[in-house]
């Protein structure tokens, strides 16, 4: 209870002292949102991993650049990573402080935004400058967005699910790459004689499992659309189907297959284990790529281009009692979205959106792609084909060809809270305080609870 206090106490404060820095800084606008100096200001929350490959060289190329290209325009910008950034968004919606313009996710984690119409349809301001013309079909889809409108533009389209496979592992364990689970398994006790883990997965934070794993999972048992069943009420989370997937993340900790101190990882933890091979497979989203290329600002790369011929990006073994395999979980990616509250044709909506055409526009994607933020451009004036890529970059690129079905990615349908209680009960099933059928029962509480509200 002190450590819930504490940390409650702690989320109020930052929340507190970042509400007060955006609104010190906005003090100097005025209701059209002009600054003293006469520049527009724009507060824009971003979600960023300063840690992370090219972070630098990003902020460079995107934000300086937006900067330089826009003298007129004062950006206030908010860097945050992981459950911070979720927490504020939060705190700001509930404060009625959102910033100008927010980094977005299409549901799921956002589904605060999106629900309460927190954020401005962009659908006409996408037509007024014929972006419609350049942006993928899939980017502009509303029905991937929970508010059932264009409340944000998606950056790419993105697979949550990836595994990797370290050669150099397996060939010094006389292994190769497993095509079914029953070869994994069969793996764990040759690689456990080696002090090699078979699978690396970072599974503290109260996402990862669900998002990275057990979505792809709960579509090879449940089968394309088993989420639309749940939403109108044929099916529950209860049903076998469902809890034959939960059972499969049993089994996957009772095999050794995955170790229950993944538990304890957090995530980013397992990137330089699996890079100096102490894994076989590490298991993430398809935006890790981005982690393990060379950084344009040091010239590093945890797996240096050299190396990466060694590694594969495919998606997990078949299992034998799925109904469907050789699939993975995908979903609309990130993007931006303008705070409803910002004044319709104001100077500081024409900012707003010179910023999200600026990101979306051919020359950040097309650094994005190079610098693996994405794999799969939003924008289709970009030819990932024409670019110099390392081959990690190539694998990305080309990765539709290693799945030959989407499923559903669980945190982009159901709402967050729904999400939350699965993957805390993914976590209990791994430590063995509950079982699948138990986890079944509360999310299917959860689901119901929400329903109610809703």
């Amino acid at each position: 209870m002190k450590r819930g206090i504490s940390l409650a106490l702690c989320t109020a404060f930052m929340v507190l002292v970042s509400t007060a820095a955006f609104a010190g800084a906005s003090q100097q606008s005025s209701a059209g949102g002009t600054a003293s100096d006469g520049r527009t200001e724009l507060r824009v929350l971003n979600y960023t991993d300063l840690s992370a490959a090219n972070a630098a060289a990003g902020v460079a190329r995107i934000w300086d650049g937006f900067s330089q290209a826009n003298p007129d325009i004062r950006v206030v910008r908010e860097d945050l990573y992981n459950e911070p950034f979720h927490e504020k968004t939060s705190a700001y919606a509930a404060s009625g402080q959102l910033p100008d313009v927010v980094y977005v996710w299409p549901a799921g984690r956002s589904s605060t935004l999106h629900n309460n119409h927190l954020l401005k349809d962009l659908s006409s301001l996408v037509k007024q400058d014929g972006l419609d013309k350049q942006l993928s079909a899939a980017a502009l889809d509303v029905s991937g967005q929970a508010a059932d409108y264009l409340a944000m533009l998606p950056m790419t389209v993105t697979s949550s699910h990836a595994f990797y496979v370290n050669l150099e592992v397996l060939n010094a364990a006389g292994l190769k790459p497993a095509t079914t689970y029953a070869e994994l398994k069969a793996q764990v006790p040759v690689l456990r004689a080696l002090n090699k883990e078979t699978v690396i997965m970072d599974n503290q934070s109260d996402w990862v499992m669900q998002s990275c794993l057990f979505s792809a999972i709960a579509g090879r048992f449940g089968g394309a659309g088993w989420e639309k069943k749940i939403l109108n009420g044929q099916a529950k989370f209860t049903d076998a189907d469902f809890v034959a997937a939960l059972n499969f993340i049993k089994t996957l900790y009772d095999d050794g297959v995955i170790q229950q101190s993944s538990l304890s990882a957090a995530y980013g933890d397992g990137l330089g284990r699996f890079a100096n091979g102490e894994g076989a497979y590490f298991i993430d989203g398809d935006w890790r790529v981005g982690a393990f290329i060379t950084d344009q600002t040091t010239k590093q790369a945890i797996i240096p281009p050299a190396r990466q011929d060694n590694f594969i990006m495919t998606v997990f073994p078949d299992i034998a009692e799925a109904k469907l395999n050789k699939s993975t979980s995908t979903t609309l990616g990130t993007g931006y979205g303008i705070s409803a509250a910002v004044p319709a044709g104001s100077t500081k909506e024409q900012a707003a959106w010179k910023l999200i055409k600026w990101i979306l526009g051919t020359e950040i994607q097309t650094f994005q792609v190079e610098t693996g933020a994405i794999s799969t451009p939003s924008n289709t004036t970009v030819d990932a084909s024409k670019l110099n890529l390392e081959p990690l970059q190539r694998q990305s690129a080309n990765f539709t060809s290693q799945y030959t079905t989407g499923t559903v990615v669980f945190d982009a349908v159901f709402d967050a809270g729904i999400a939350t209680v699965c993957n805390i009960g993914l976590q209990e099933i791994g430590l063995g305080s509950k079982t699948p059928q138990q986890v079944a029962q509360e999310i299917q509480r959860a689901y119901d609870d929400w329903k109610a509200k809703n």
